[in-house]
């Protein structure tokens, strides 16, 4: 590739000034080439360097209002907030119209939490500016430091008025929509972009995203597919369409998009996870466990590697080979609710009834509160003949369930058992009210109180009532 003119001179003004450094001979640099080799030293985080040759530049050009403005931006990326804005109203007293000066002032006041005198600063620089663009822009990210979402958003938009190929401005445009809530008018916004500048592959890519949220997938796929086409080698545009296409059941065509991401790039485990995911949902029971077993060997922490192995071991009824692989999730993550729920679900399946009480009992303390998990808990605290502990654990679960008539029953059956025939009665009351049809869950669940004849009864004369 060849280097522009300006370019060129740029490295040789770079080239000429670190020579210069290591000779120790002054040479003489215009203020421009200062300027330009401050702010690369301060790009590239050589702060020390641009301390030094902002130091030559000022004694060579001691009048420079530009390189006292990069004394300023220096001044300010130390926090001296108070030093630079003396120097600034030195500037300015100087050149009143210099537009750099009221961006400096307003980047000291962002410092300083003042967003709206920021504003101000740059609504003034605009007046003076030739670069709408770069200033509409910064005034968005004041509005967004405000929390202004709609400000900002005007202000984005007008930033691209100015200069289509801005694409910081573009994404946060999007981000201002999305935050809103208003996605369709964030398409609509887009489409008009589009229409202005239609080669643009982060425009098509955001639209796709757009379209996705709101599950349009056939439009998200022809979104994405735009932006592949202009840019081959977009690899986040062909991730999204992969999802896309996984969403409609084109789980080929999602391969397809996976494995392309991955000739893009060095494989991600989370490609290829979602590459098993679509070969099992195929029936290619072999490619999806290959492709599980790349996903862990790719990141052997991805809890979510482990439990897609094990989640497919136990559609296989293999529960001995899926137990080896929760327990590796666990090991990654042992707070995860839904890991815990697999572990005692398993367990259960293997009649390892102990660990898989334990199993529920952790994924409700890790904030587990579906009414299944309770009851498998109950149930196996019952099995395991600790009645109070069953009660105690129902009567939590009426805190979430208040009117579930398979908690009432079940503390009917349990209270029974612990002779206490009132509050048996009780509980056998409100799950006969609540749903009169489901009390053969105390004949399945507790056979002894079942044979009673005064449970019988009271059931019988529930039901002429």
């Amino acid at each position: 590739m060849q280097l522009s003119d300006e370019e060129e001179n740029y490295n040789l003004s770079l080239s000429k000034f670190e020579s210069m450094l290591k000779t120790n001979k002054v040479l003489f640099f215009d203020s421009e080439e200062f300027e330009e080799i401050i702010l690369h030293y301060l790009d590239t985080g050589k702060t020390a360097l641009a301390k030094k040759a902002l130091k030559l530049a000022l004694d060579q050009h001691p009048k420079s209002t530009g390189l006292k403005l990069v004394q300023v931006e220096m001044l300010i990326f130390e926090d001296k907030l108070d030093i630079a804005e003396k120097l600034l109203n030195e500037l300015y007293a100087i050149e009143p119209n210099n537009e750099e000066i009221y961006i400096q002032k307003a980047n000291i006041c962002s410092k300083r939490d003042q967003h709206e005198k920021a504003v101000e600063y740059l609504k003034i620089a605009l007046e003076h500016t030739d670069d709408y663009a770069d200033v509409y822009n910064l005034i968005g990210m004041e509005y967004l430091f405000m929390d202004n979402l709609e400000q900002a958003k005007e202000s984005f938009i007008n930033c691209l008025e100015e200069d289509l190929e801005d694409q910081a401005a573009l994404y946060n445009v999007v981000y201002c929509f999305e935050f809103l809530d208003q996605n369709k008018e964030a398409i609509e916004y887009l489409n008009q972009y589009i229409e202005k500048n239609p080669y643009s592959e982060i425009a098509w890519h955001q639209k796709g995203r757009l379209h996705y949220g709101l599950k349009q997938y056939e439009e998200a796929i022809r979104a994405f597919e735009y932006a592949t086409l202009i840019d081959e080698d977009f690899l986040g545009a062909y991730m999204e369409k992969a999802k896309a296409y996984e969403r409609l059941g084109q789980y080929e065509k999602a391969i397809d998009s996976y494995k392309r991401t991955i000739e893009l790039d060095d494989a991600t485990s989370y490609a290829l996870l979602r590459i098993g995911k679509c070969h099992e949902k195929l029936g290619n029971t072999a490619f999806a466990l290959k492709f599980y077993n790349e996903t862990v060997h790719e990141d052997p922490l991805l809890d979510k590697g482990w439990i897609a192995i094990t989640d497919f071991y136990v559609r296989q009824n293999n529960f001995q080979k899926a137990l080896f692989y929760v327990n590796k999730a666990l090991a990654i993550d042992n707070q995860n609710k839904l890991y815990w729920k697999r572990y005692a679900t398993i367990n259960k399946q293997m009649n390892f009834f102990e660990e898989a009480e334990f199993g529920f009992r952790k994924a409700v303390e890790f904030g587990d509160t579906e009414l299944d998990t309770w009851l498998f808990w109950v149930d196996l605290l019952q099995f395991l003949g600790e009645f109070d502990g069953a009660i105690l654990t129902l009567l939590q679960a009426t805190e979430f369930y208040p009117e579930s008539n398979e908690i009432e029953y079940r503390l009917a059956g349990l209270y029974f058992m612990t002779q206490d025939n009132a509050k048996a009665k009780f509980h056998l009351s409100n799950g006969l009210r609540l749903n009169f049809d489901n009390y053969i869950i105390i004949e399945d669940l507790f056979p002894v109180v079942w044979a009673k004849k005064t449970v019988q009864n009271y059931i019988a004369k529930h039901k002429k009532q």
